[in-house]
């Protein structure tokens, strides 16, 4: 099919859609005056001072084309491979558009973006669920959370509960001080925490699936960006002894010396850090943010006065460092900037927060289709589970079987059959730790069911979506059946062209013209350049054009002089070059040499007049069509709603 053509055509169609207002009727069938104005509002976009006028023409032209695609409904077209192929490449293509809530979307953008100005300093104190002997112990975690909210009640510095309590094995040194932290940085719930704490204060517990987290806001400061940096790593492995920690320490003195004296940065890096992958790159390293590296690495990073300053060697828990400041990228504070949203907002899709902004599917389903749990014993579904899944005696589960129902949504059932399929793939934890509960894995496999419906029914909840798919569909509809009753016969029916190029023969004249080359430039400069050099010498136009390829397109033809660009009311001779006329929208221009000029009408041969023949040819076959069609489909309008709309 011809994309460009469909994708014009696309402006033009419309679709049903349920509302109280019928403009009109074809036969059987009605169209909403909702679809016929969106219709008019996307391809009538400049203002006219007849309203009403412009939408009774433009209805004729509408209404013709509803009854075309009614027609390929009929025929059967919308049935036909490649119509439904393109149609389900397009719903591939666009769905995963609308699988989110925009409004969680641009709420998520939003609150990422005032997050983005703050950078907050952390204190953590982490409780485990796992003792120290590998076992799960949820009771003894809460009881030791129990002590560490007692002592912070008390008053007890944060600082040393944590050094003394925490599980996280860094606390013994840092004192649960993870440093700075911003958007993005921690796992989204962490982050909420984090920034719903007020400074000086602590938070809530939070229960993870590996233990409990008490964050404190130790401190807040305007967000200081993002910084480029190079690095030389003298790294030792953890449990170097003294001897192999000093050999680091003083090779790091002799490199900081020979940078100091002027020597490379980047050279030195590549030749000696440890740090193999910014080492290839002469110690370049990501750009940073903020609580992504080790405390002690950002702290020394950021103190560095200036670009281009460079750090003494300093010592982290991967060894010695040497680093150099290149660059500050300071963070963007204008909401109003669009490449800053987008990047945000991409940020987030990958993110784990971008699950929040699919919960409203979960609650649509529900409202929408409909949620039925059918009654049976939870018990006897896991002893049949066992069984299936883990070859175990089935004992109790044989109460149940793989087409036992479990839960409706709308009029799809859900069986046990398709529960074992699910659980067979996602039952084991995220970190292979072992298996999931089964509760928490049904919840997940209801949740999972209701979104696959949501998306294969996505027509019955997104009207935006729904509209796109039946403008695409009808678009195709009405190219197949054109193709079929207009232009195939118009291509294969020479005989019949001849005779109407015969019959109106003086209507094909061809009107004041010449021979002439156009030219097409992409830009302003182009046009100014070939213009010039066809002004010294206009016969060399094809080595001039040629020379300009990929900015030029020269179209050698005989043209009437309504269509030569940049002749206006000039009087044409051979051996000119029109004026220069600019296209505004994309700064492209064009203008012309005229070769020959004809001052008279003459005679078009049938070869030079077949473009209009044809298109008389076609005009008088779809004429005959549309009677028919109006024949079949009787058109009955509205005219009480056409007067509204047309106000």
């Amino acid at each position: 099919m011809n994309k460009r053509w469909l994708i014009a055509f696309l402006a033009f169609s419309a679709t049903f859609s349920a509302s109280s207002q019928i403009l009109f009727t074809y036969g059987k069938y009605s169209a909403d005056a909702k679809d016929f104005l969106r219709a008019y509002n996307k391809n009538n976009s400049q203002t006219t001072t007849n309203k009403a006028k412009a939408i009774r023409d433009y209805l004729e032209l509408y209404i013709n084309s509803r009854l075309k695609i009614q027609e390929a409904f009929e025929r059967g077209y919308d049935t036909l491979p490649q119509i439904r192929s393109e149609v389900e490449a397009l719903r591939a293509q666009i769905i995963e558009n609308y699988m989110s809530d925009p409004e969680a979307i641009n709420r998520l953008t939003r609150e990422a973006f005032q997050r983005s100005l703050k950078d907050v300093h952390v204190g953590h104190i982490f409780i485990s669920f796992t003792s120290g002997a590998g076992n799960r112990d949820t009771a003894a975690a809460s009881k030791k959370l129990n002590d560490v909210l007692t002592r912070l009640k008390k008053g007890e510095d944060f600082r040393k509960v944590a050094e003394q309590l925490s599980d996280e094995p860094s606390a013994k040194t840092n004192k649960g001080d993870i440093g700075y932290v911003t958007v993005f940085t921690l796992p989204y719930a962490f982050e909420t925490i984090i920034y719903t704490t007020t400074p000086g204060t602590w938070s809530k517990p939070f229960s993870s699936k590996i233990g409990y987290h008490v964050f404190k806001n130790l401190g807040e400061r305007k967000a200081v960006g993002r910084i480029k940096a190079q690095q030389i790593l003298f790294a030792f492995p953890p449990g170097s002894d003294e001897a192999t920690k000093k050999r680091a320490a003083a090779l790091a003195d002799s490199i900081y010396r020979r940078i100091i004296a002027g020597g490379d940065f980047g050279k030195l890096a590549t030749t000696f850090s440890n740090d193999y992958i910014s080492a290839a790159t002469g110690g370049n390293i990501p750009d940073i943010s903020v609580g992504q590296y080790e405390p002690a690495f950002e702290k020394m990073l950021w103190s560095l006065p200036k670009d281009g300053a460079v750090s003494k060697p300093f010592l982290t828990s991967h060894g010695y460092h040497i680093v150099k400041r290149v660059s500050v990228k300071p963070v963007i504070t204008n909401p109003n900037d669009k490449v800053n949203m987008d990047d945000l907002k991409q940020r987030i899709m990958n993110d784990d927060r971008w699950k929040t902004a699919k919960d409203f599917v979960y609650d649509r389903v529900q409202k929408k289709a409909g949620f039925q749990k059918f009654t049976y014993n939870d018990a006897v579904l896991w002893a049949l589970s066992d069984s299936l899944l883990d070859f175990k005696p089935a004992g109790i589960g044989k109460a149940m079987n793989q087409q036992s129902p479990l839960f409706k949504i709308a009029d799809t059932t859900i069986t046990v059959a398709q529960w074992i399929s699910y659980s067979q793939i996602n039952r084991y934890k995220a970190d292979r730790s072992g298996l999931k509960q089964y509760p928490d894995l049904m919840n997940e496999f209801i949740r999972s069911a209701m979104y696959e419906y949501y998306r294969s029914h996505l027509e019955d909840f997104s009207e935006e979506f729904r509209v796109q798919m039946n403008e695409f569909r009808d678009g195709n509809l009405f190219f197949e059946i054109m193709q079929q009753e207009i232009w195939n016969r118009t291509q294969n029916d020479s005989t019949q062209l001849l005779v109407l190029y015969k019959e109106k023969q003086a209507k094909y004249n061809w009107k004041p013209s010449a021979d002439a080359v156009v030219f097409f430039c992409t830009d302003v400069p182009t046009a100014k350049t070939l213009y010039e050099q066809l002004k010294r010498n206009p016969a060399a136009w094809k080595k001039a054009a040629e020379a300009l390829s990929e900015k030029i397109v020269a179209d050698s033809a005989r043209y009437e002089w309504d269509q030569i660009p940049g002749l206006g009311k000039l009087k044409p001779k051979a051996g000119m070059l029109t004026q220069q006329t600019i296209n505004k929208n994309d700064n492209s221009a064009s203008f012309a040499y005229l070769i020959k000029v004809y001052t008279e009408p003459t005679p078009r041969t049938f070869n030079e007049a077949k473009g209009l023949v044809m298109n008389d040819y076609q005009a008088g076959l779809e004429e005959i069509w549309i009677q028919s069609l109006r024949k079949k489909y009787p058109v009955v309008i509205d005219q009480k709603v056409l007067a509204e709309i047309s106000r």
